[in-house]
């Protein structure tokens, strides 16, 4: 049995090296107190092993035709598509230390204006000409004292001073989270961020254009051999290793150490719990990581781990190097593929460091001989300090509300010279960026039709004349393992296939509904029904958990290329696709309205499904920040475009508090050449 002491040391140590606070002696990610939703996540994990498994790829042609749409896929699931501007590094030198044996500057460059990135420059005392380089990229490693970051270049020191030791040039280059300037990596770890998934940011493209801008920096230094440049570091280290690997062929050789595991492992076995923001891509097109790997085929790749790390267990890395190695075969290049699992936990251990050295010996120096000299420590971090002070006119600290840019307004003309192209086209923006994980996503899905119908007391519902109703609850499956159910309160006199009108209100099931003196009063009339839903993971189906563990479901569902909001969408059009099955005799597609905090979420299910009357809008706004939590939505579209597409498909009305949101939709209204489908108004001023 380990000791408290034991139990102590282990939460320093993960948490200064992966940046979270998590006990490694007492790790419980599992589901189990959700288990309906741990099988929903289990088959979609199983769904997209299958689709993503690289041993399908058949040829040598298949991968190079394929690779360069996947890697422009990364740079957009990174925020980097289109590709910011190459501005002008502005590099300074703020100080030299001079070893017996090595050289070590502190460096600073601009990756874009203001966007500081602090480092040590690393060279050999004496040389002869351009020398072997590495990009050496930090793990989580902290290192402050009074209120002061030095950043974690000084804690992975000793990796730049033994490569400048042994013949090359190392850039050892701060993170945005724990720099000099510290910024932020842990958005929707723990900071309730969630607007960054609807921008599509995520600190990994800050880290992975760092990178890019590193390179771009070592290309200016005679010192450098910029045919001979290779990247390494360790846990999030390993992770920006891959990225820039994955990216950017500049570098030749690659040793990311305890940087990936299968998507699996983040999900289900729940590592996503042990990791902040910056070891994600926004999953837009829903990889797994093998194929982060594969992209940096056919260049010599050292995938390195430990065998006992419980945020990247060796499952997962097993597997991975098993997929990358058949695109390395596929290439003729196998020689150039390693695989290094050494004994021990999540730690820099010296036996990561030898083969590491080794591998970057062999190939960029083609040296095979044994290592001879140790990593060790030579500087307190006082003595690798870039800024004496801190710039003022630095964006580190606010890069997440710039880095991806919003979407922006299209013009009134644009969207009246072919109004059905506009919407057709947004739509499809939509799909595509923010809902491509929705089931009929896939040509061959079809909607379940098997319900099964229950019938229950009124009582829970403020109704006028409550012993003349009868209310009955509809299951269904939104999707696999999602069961759901709709309650419909119609007359005693009907039945559900004589009903012919349809009033359905989405809740957030925390309160008793109302009808009496509502706005949900008029369906009840004779033919008349109001149907109740809510969707997945709310009210009486809400997750199990605390605070924690609810960001920690949200994020599986950012991992799986998704949120839980997109999914409810879903979920509403599955409630109106049931009802339209169920109630036969409908004269028109059913009314919808939503709780005050599910209006956006309704709006946009109505984008993509039949619905009757116009949109009410009472509390939907236009900033960004405070849409739902959908992948990319505010980097495809506005939220006023968005209103307008609503106002063009079935009209809206509109409340002062939601004047700002619908100012598109109400120019539009005023042009002549304006229509909405059906040829109703688009916009209802409020009353």
């Amino acid at each position: 049995m380990k000791s408290a002491g034991h139990c102590v040391a282990a939460l320093i140590l993960v948490s200064v090296l992966s940046g979270v606070s998590l006990s490694v002696c007492a790790q419980d990610w599992s589901l189990r107190e959700n288990p309906e939703l741990a099988a929903y996540f289990e088959e979609q994990v199983n769904r997209l092993e299958k689709d993503n498994e690289l041993t399908q790829v058949q040829s040598l042609a298949a991968w190079q035709d394929a690779k360069p749409e996947l890697r422009e896929q990364l740079f957009s699931m990174l925020g980097l598509s289109p590709r910011p501007e190459k501005t002008p590094l502005h590099s300074q030198t703020t100080a030299t230390t001079e070893e017996s044996e090595f050289v070590v500057e502190r460096v600073h460059f601009q990756s874009l204006p203001g966007l500081y990135v602090t480092g040590n420059f690393y060279r050999p005392r004496n040389i002869d000409g351009p020398l072997p380089t590495i990009l050496y990229v930090c793990g989580h490693g902290k290192v402050k004292k009074d209120d002061v970051s030095f950043g974690n270049k000084t804690h992975y020191h000793y990796h730049g001073a033994w490569f400048a030791r042994n013949g090359y040039a190392c850039l050892t280059i701060d993170t945005l989270q724990l720099g000099e300037i510290e910024g932020l990596h842990h958005g929707t770890y723990n900071l309730d961020r969630w607007w960054w998934n609807s921008r599509g940011y995520t600190p990994a493209g800050v880290e992975a254009w760092n990178c890019i801008r590193a390179l771009d920096y070592l290309e200016t230094r005679s010192e450098v051999d910029a045919k001979r440049i290779g990247v390494t570091g360790r846990s999030g280290g390993g992770a920006y290793s891959w990225w820039i690997a994955a990216l950017d062929d500049r570098i030749q050789c690659a040793v990311p150490v305890a940087g990936i595991t299968s998507l699996r492992d983040h999900v289900i076995t729940g590592c996503v719990e042990g990791h902040c923001d910056c070891m994600y891509m926004v999953n837009t097109f829903r990889w797994d990581f093998a194929k982060v790997a594969a992209l940096v085929a056919p260049r010599p790749l050292l995938i390195s781990n430990t065998d006992k790390d419980t945020i990247f267990p060796l499952e997962g890395v097993i597997d991975i190097h098993r997929q990358v190695r058949h695109i390395y075969e596929l290439l003729d290049a196998g020689e150039n593929l390693g695989l290094q699992i050494t004994e021990g936990p999540h730690e820099d251990t010296q036996e990561l460091h030898i083969h590491a050295f080794r591998w970057f010996n062999r190939f960029l120096k083609h040296d095979k001989s044994m290592i001879e000299k140790t990593a060790v420590k030579f500087f307190e971090p006082e003595q690798l300090q870039v800024f004496a002070q801190l710039p003022t006119d630095e964006i580190n600290t606010t890069i997440d509300e710039t880095f991806v840019p919003l979407a922006q307004l299209p013009s009134i003309d644009d969207i009246l010279g072919d109004q059905d192209a506009w919407y057709n086209n947004r739509l499809g923006h939509l799909r595509e960026h923010c809902f491509h994980a929705w089931p009929d996503s896939d040509p061959a899905w079809k909607p379940p039709t098997e319900t099964r119908l229950e019938s229950l007391s009124v009582e829970d519902f403020e109704l006028p004349k409550p012993d003349t109703w009868q209310r009955v609850r509809i299951h269904f499956e939104s999707e696999s393992h999602v069961p759901l159910y709709l309650d419909v309160v119609f007359s005693k006199e009907k039945t559900l296939e004589s009903l012919e009108e349809a009033t359905m209100m989405i809740t957030t099931g925390k309160d008793p509904v109302k009808t009496e003196g509502s706005r949900f009063r008029s369906p009840l009339a004779p033919a008349g029904c109001i149907v109740v839903f809510t969707p997945r993971g709310m009210g009486a189906q809400a997750w199990q958990g605390d605070e924690a563990q609810q960001r920690q479901i949200r994020r599986r569902f950012q991992l799986i290329g998704t949120t839980a909001d997109a999914q409810r969408v879903w979920d509403m059009r599955r409630a109106l696709q049931v009802i339209r099955q169920v109630c036969t005799s409908l004269k028109a597609p059913p009314m919808i309205r939503g709780e005050q905090p599910l209006e956006a979420l309704v709006m946009l299910a109505t984008l993509f499904e039949p619905t009757s009357g116009s949109q009410v809008l009472t509390d939907v706004t236009a900033d960004p920040t405070k849409w739902p939590d959908i992948l990319n939505l505010t980097r495809t579209m506005t939220p006023q475009e968005l209103v307008a597409l609503v106002a063009f498909r079935n009209g809206i009305t509109v409340t002062p508090e939601s004047q700002d949101v619908a100012a598109l939709a109400e120019k539009l209204a005023e042009d002549k050449r304006w229509r909405a489908v059906g040829g109703s108004p688009p916009v209802h001023p409020p009353r």
